[in-house]
């Protein structure tokens, strides 16, 4: 158990994940935490410069560039944790073949976005290549580069909880804790 308080990838729902994938869910949540962390102090940055009368123009992009990727990537690890895009509190108090059906239909929509925004994400970046960021010449691919990678992990994980769902069952212990101390209530 005290495994768990020090791991960033949480026991929760761990019948739809494959442990083969938990380490990739610790770089996502140590990359969101940079971007969050480098975001705030490049804001930071912009402020204390521009008060001093000497705003280093480059900061909005570096700002911009750690919000864009500190969301997208988010999104990825919130999709592999469950706490993003699933209509969980509906889910939870449903059993057998209603929650089956509900959680696959709430997947397919999420992997045909996924799909989209792995397509359509790719190219956008692609004609950002060749547009730059001024003053400093930063490609914009840099900040859309991040919306494929992004959908793909969304892809992957979502996979990996169609098909752990449909071989486990998508109710979970957790789902079950819940029912039993509302209905003590």
């Amino acid at each position: 158990m005290a495994e768990h308080h020090r791991s960033l990838v949480l026991p929760r729902h761990r019948h739809l994940k494959w442990k083969a994938f938990d380490g990739l869910e610790a770089i996502l949540m140590v990359l969101c935490g940079v971007c969050i962390f480098m975001f705030t102090l490049a804001v930071l940055c912009d402020v204390v410069t521009r008060s001093i009368g000497s705003p280093w123009n480059w900061l909005q992009q570096v700002t911009t560039a750690f919000f864009t990727w500190g969301v997208f990537i988010g999104m990825a690890a919130a999709t592999r944790r469950n706490d993003h895009f699933y209509l969980t509190e509906i889910t939870k108090r449903m059993k057998g073949l209603p929650r089956s059906v509900i959680e696959t239909l709430n997947r397919l929509v999420v992997l045909v976005v996924a799909l989209l925004l792995i397509w359509f994400g790719y190219q956008n970046a692609l004609l950002d290549m060749g547009s730059f960021r001024m003053p400093s010449l930063i490609p914009l691919a840099v900040y859309t580069g991040v919306v494929p990678v992004a959908a793909v992990l969304i892809l992957l994980f979502t996979l990996e909880q169609l098909v752990n769902g449909w071989r486990n069952g998508f109710e979970g212990p957790e789902d079950m804790e819940n029912v039993v101390v509302e209905e003590a209530k």
